[in-house]
């Protein structure tokens, strides 16, 4: 078993995930607990969609995010007319040479911004798929891999509006987490104008790290401790899931690894090296509820996913306090 991080690794993470977190403010302003939250995605090496109606700044926030970092970024506008190998990449024949070469698609960065990703065809969609979950891409019988770090950021329009596919649910449970930007408050909104009316923010951003760090933070926030009391937590909320009658499909044991990732991530950038209750419960709306399918009586009745995670984490018992310090002696 691998060492618990040092304080100085943990200082290091903190700092430069603040400045992320001040760099990315500058763009999107009035949403702290989204950037909070986006940036525990990217160290825990997940993939996040952004869901909202058009305009509230999805697209803003997720080349924002890539903007911060000094890596390889991809963008694929999703249409109706997008092709899978589109995404993937092509083999193109060389006359000279007699041979295909191999032209990487935009998948091929370490951060792939997917914009509007419910407009293409589930076919297209499905091309990710390989891709989120094994970091590597298939093109004509041969596997190619992706750079590491590789996160997807994906935005999507509410499934309501003209002209979108509903995400399958075998993708959906790829994304680690899903988040709603939402409207900004007044003063966000008034500070929002101050900020772009003569200037555009992003022309005052700079990469705050790059690819190998954020590599390395990866390393070292898989290395906190988790309770075994914590485990079962996770383990608890993700059973309640399936045995709720208000779903129909309950979250995958996917579901669960992601959230205990997500939230040493969580516990990572507050400067802990073990994570808590709390930072399950943080989390457990923006990690479940997308992957979940509710009932037709749910349906009926207006009660979504999210009302049925918050429901699940009210009425599951917190784990007992366990001595950390000695779980920290065993480790290391």
């Amino acid at each position: 078993m691998q060492s618990l991080p040092s304080p100085v690794e943990l200082e290091r993470l903190v700092d430069t995930t603040n400045r992320l977190r001040a760099g990315i403010e500058s763009v999107i302003t009035g949403r702290p607990e989204l950037i909070r939250t986006s940036l525990a995605v990217l160290l825990a090496e997940g993939h996040l969609l952004l869901e909202d109606v058009p305009g509230v700044g999805k697209t803003t926030l997720a080349k924002a995010i890539a903007r911060s970092i000094d890596a390889q970024v991809g963008r694929i506008q999703f249409t109706p007319d997008l092709l899978p190998s589109d995404l993937t990449g092509v083999n193109i024949f060389r006359a000279q040479t007699h041979e295909f070469e191999f032209r990487p698609g935009p998948v091929f960065a370490h951060v792939v911004i997917g914009d509007e990703i419910n407009r293409a065809s589930p076919k297209t969609q499905s091309a990710l798929l390989e891709c989120m979950q094994e970091a590597q891409a298939t093109v004509d019988g041969r596997t190619y891999p992706l750079p590491r770090p590789f996160l997807v950021i994906a935005t999507q329009n509410p499934v309501e509006m003209e002209g979108t596919y509903p995400l399958p649910e075998a993708q959906r449970d790829r994304f680690m987490a899903r988040l709603t930007v939402g409207y900004p408050s007044v003063d966000s909104e008034l500070d929002m104008l101050d900020l772009q009316e003569d200037t555009d923010p992003f022309s005052r951003m700079r990469p705050v790290t790059d690819a190998a760090a954020i590599q390395g933070f990866i390393d070292i926030a898989r290395r906190l401790y988790a309770s075994p009391s914590v485990k079962r937590y996770i383990v608890g909320l993700v059973t309640a899931s399936r045995e709720d009658a208000g779903l129909r499909l309950g979250a995958s044991p996917r579901a669960s690894i992601q959230l205990l990732r997500a939230a040493k991530s969580l516990a990572a950038m507050s400067g802990r090296d073990h994570v808590l209750p709390d930072d399950v419960q943080e989390l457990a709306v923006p990690v479940l509820a997308h992957r979940l399918l509710p009932s037709t009586e749910s349906r009926l009745s207006g009660r979504t996913t999210q009302d049925v995670v918050t429901d699940i984490v009210a009425r599951t018992p917190l784990p007992a306090a366990e001595p950390v310090a000695r779980a920290r002696r065993a480790l290391g």
